[in-house]
């Protein structure tokens, strides 16, 4: 095809995106998922369980070099979750400062789960805060 044509492929950004073994998809060996930092899933097959391996640590180090940290959520009126938003420029920050802040995050997102878990909504409660507190479970889950 022509490039820019109907059929041209668009390229898939991998900032903010996790790579991992697709351990529940059973119809093909070999095969990993890449979730986007949009929670898009897309899947791949390598010919071999090492190359399979590489193909995940490499993606993975790639999106941790190119992640910068995320954005704080929108602030509302309203009392709604809102997922943080991710930047799509690469991080300029040297790799040790990533590493720092990543770990940070990881125990703020930590301890954010926790007391999510711990502050059930009421079983009768509103359908919204129900799906409220979904949403963010997942979320959190995700991170």
């Amino acid at each position: 095809q022509e490039e820019g044509g109907p059929e041209a492929e668009e390229p898939l950004g991998v900032h903010h995106a996790l790579a991992e073994r697709a351990s529940k998809y059973t119809k093909r060996p070999n095969v990993f998922r890449l979730q986007t930092a949009d929670w898009r899933v897309f899947l791949f097959q390598a010919p071999t369980p090492e190359e399979m391996f590489s193909w995940i640590s490499r993606i993975n180090l790639v999106a941790a070099l190119f992640s910068s940290p995320p954005f704080p959520a929108a602030v509302g009126s309203q009392r709604r979750f809102v997922r943080p938003i991710f930047p799509a420029a690469p991080s300029r920050s040297p790799p040790e400062e990533q590493h720092r802040s990543h770990e940070a995050w990881m125990e703020r997102v930590a301890q954010e789960l926790f007391e999510h878990q711990r502050n059930l909504p009421e079983k009768r409660g509103r359908a919204r805060d129900l799906d409220e507190y979904r949403l963010k479970k997942e979320y959190l889950l995700y991170e």
